[in-house]
């Protein structure tokens, strides 16, 4: 029988399945499903730097005092009572999750800006979690903000929170960067322990009839696979973290493809989400059974095995691939 057994972040996982942030970590009874249908780990729904800044009612404070990204950041806070559950209600409901079931949760926090919200990644640590992921989203618009400007809030941010705990904490990154292995490389310098990769931005769309911007949410599929693929390829071996990959996990073969370039873990949430809970054991067993059909008998003795230093001709990664594919192309006479 194949050994699925990984590691994440210092933690001994059954398998390289792991639940990603979703409303299917918000109740306990679902995240104790998760871990009868096999997940290796959960990672909770996220907490927001809006909702715990908002709670403190200091939000002029930090809003012109606590945030150094940029003053138009201002515009991205939402109005009180966007979110269901309070810092209080969330530190709770950790802590409840983990002790009602037996493999390791990841404490989720989003934000973006130094500042006194900070406290909350102790605790998260405190309520029982056994790591955290640090969740980087914000979109910049302000036309004086500079790349170098935002990288080096990023990397003070993730040192600051890195000191503040003891757990190992990973950091959830959107693909959008301009040189994204050096900023890889900085973040695990200022002590983060795994990336993950990558974050999925939710884009408004525009509703004619009413003529609003509206949010819509669309669930991923497994072509979205090959962004992180090629980026948790070119990644391994290069920085000493773990790899995360998330974004178009939904079947055994995304999850066998996610380990030979490189991830330690696979993490999904759409496919748990439009097939249910259960689809977790069917992904499972599928990999069982490829494992076993083609005498791999680890995982780990697949990590990493067509990531870009193990693979002949690393362009395959870059460019060069580019204009394969394009060739590649044929037109219907």
């Amino acid at each position: 029988m194949a050994d699925l057994n990984t590691s994440y972040l210092g933690l001994k996982l059954k398998n390289p399945l792991v639940a990603s942030a979703s409303p299917l970590s918000e109740k306990v009874e679902t995240v104790q499903k998760l871990e009868e249908a096999g997940v290796s780990a959960v990672v909770m729904y996220s907490l927001f730097e809006e909702q715990i800044i908002h709670e403190s009612l200091e939000l002029d404070h930090f809003l012109f005092t606590g945030t150094e990204i940029s003053p138009e950041i201002t515009s991205f806070y939402p109005q009180s009572g966007t979110y269901t559950l309070k810092p209080d209600a969330y530190i709770d409901s950790l802590g409840k999750i983990k002790r009602a079931v037996n493999i390791p949760v990841i404490g989720s926090l989003n934000g973006v800006s130094t500042g006194g919200w900070i406290k909350y990644a102790r605790k998260i640590q405190d309520a029982g979690a056994d790591a955290l992921e640090l969740n980087l989203y914000f979109l910049p618009t302000d036309l004086t903000l500079t790349s170098s400007v935002l990288e080096e809030n990023y990397t003070t941010l993730v040192q600051d929170v890195c000191k503040s705990v003891k757990i190992p904490v990973a950091v959830k990154l959107s693909p959008f960067f301009t040189a994204l292995p050096n900023l890889a490389k900085r973040l695990v310098e200022a002590g983060a322990k795994g990336l993950v990769l990558f974050n999925r931005f939710y884009q408004p769309d525009i509703d004619l009839e009413a003529l609003e911007v509206v949010p819509n949410l669309v669930l991923s599929n497994s072509h979205e696979l090959r962004l992180p693929l090629r980026w948790v390829a070119i990644l391994y071996g290069q920085i000493k973290a773990d790899l995360a990959l998330t974004s178009g996990v939904h079947t055994a073969e995304d999850v066998l493809k996610s380990m030979m370039a490189g991830a330690s873990v696979a993490m999904l949430a759409s496919a748990l989400l439009q097939k249910g809970i259960r689809h977790a054991a069917q992904i499972l067993a599928d990999m069982e059974t490829w494992m076993n059909e083609h005498e791999y008998v680890s995982i780990q003795q697949m990590q990493g095995n067509l990531s870009q230093q193990n693979v002949k001709g690393t362009a395959a990664f870059e460019r060069a691939n580019y204009m394969k594919v394009l060739k590649s192309f044929k037109t219907l006479p």
